[in-house]
């Protein structure tokens, strides 16, 4: 199965490839220089990529929190920028009726880990025939994402991404299980890291997630080792004024050398794995 974005000639499951952008749109003006910034980078390194922005956080911690600018005006910035960049776009949906009218501009629907078993918006999402990424939800075990996997399939979708974005662990914290991986894997779909979610301190400041973007570099270069097939990241140019998620966002300037480094780590594992 090959999960080819045709527009753009980019393969999801052949090369490693990075989902990246803001947590979500904050302005029109913000989206489009994210995604110009992140085009040139990803370039250099001839990494393929996919600009992600939410047009709508539905499940933020406190009510008083930045959602986004919602469905109408989101999907038209996502699309502008799909156009004006020639770059595939991804953004969540977060209830059936959204998929249809996000599928007629968007490359790839997501579904948030929180939604990762609605039924009702999994088979929604795989009947528009968009790839669709399906985050992992904090309290699944990575082998039930099969039953992921068989609703998209039962809707005549192969075409389903896995996401692991770690395992609630205590309160507060999450957990990568480096095991998922392989065992999403043999599901037959391509497998991603959300590294910055993963870092991500769920409720951690009260009101609002905290985050150890510290290690997001480390993250990255183990997942990359383990054998992902793609990266997610959050990446911002100043992350403590990112109005969603900023304390687990990659900085923007951080970026170039990190690639560069998860690059040559896919290198090692292509020179290791020929017969």
């Amino acid at each position: 199965m090959r999960y080819l974005i045709p527009d753009f000639g980019v393969d999801l499951s052949r090369d490693l490839f990075l989902i990246a952008g803001p947590c979500v749109i904050e302005s029109r003006d913000h989206a489009f220089f994210m995604a110009s910034e992140l085009k040139k980078v990803t370039a250099a390194h001839q990494v393929p990529f996919v600009f992600k922005a939410s047009y709508d956080k539905a499940n933020r911690t406190s009510i008083k929190s930045f959602r986004g600018v919602g469905l109408r005006e989101g999907i038209k910035v996502l699309g502008d920028i799909r156009e004006k960049f020639s770059i595939p776009v991804l953004s969540d949906v977060h209830e059936p009726s959204h998929c249809k009218p996000a599928a007629e501009v968007l490359d790839v629907l997501q579904i948030p880990a929180f939604l990762s078993r609605q039924t009702d918006l999994i088979l929604a999402a795989a009947e528009t025939g968009k790839i669709v990424n399906v985050k992992k939800g904090q309290f699944l075990a990575p082998w039930e994402m099969k039953n992921v996997v068989e609703k998209m399939r039962e809707a005549r979708n192969d075409r389903v991404l896995l996401t692991e974005r770690g395992a609630s662990f205590g309160y507060n914290n999450l957990v990568v299980d480096f095991r998922s991986f392989p065992i999403m894997q043999s599901f037959g779909c391509p497998v991603i890291f959300d590294v910055t979610h993963s870092l991500q301190l769920p409720g951690g400041q009260g009101q609002s997630s905290g985050g150890q973007p510290e290690y997001i570099s480390h993250f990255a270069r183990a997942g990359v080792a383990a054998g992902v097939d793609g990266l997610f990241m959050e990446v911002h140019d100043n992350p403590a004024k990112a109005l969603s998620d900023g304390p687990n966002a990659l900085n923007l300037s951080l970026l170039p050398a990190l690639l560069e480094q998860v690059v040559e780590i896919r290198k090692c594992l292509k020179k290791t794995s020929r017969p």
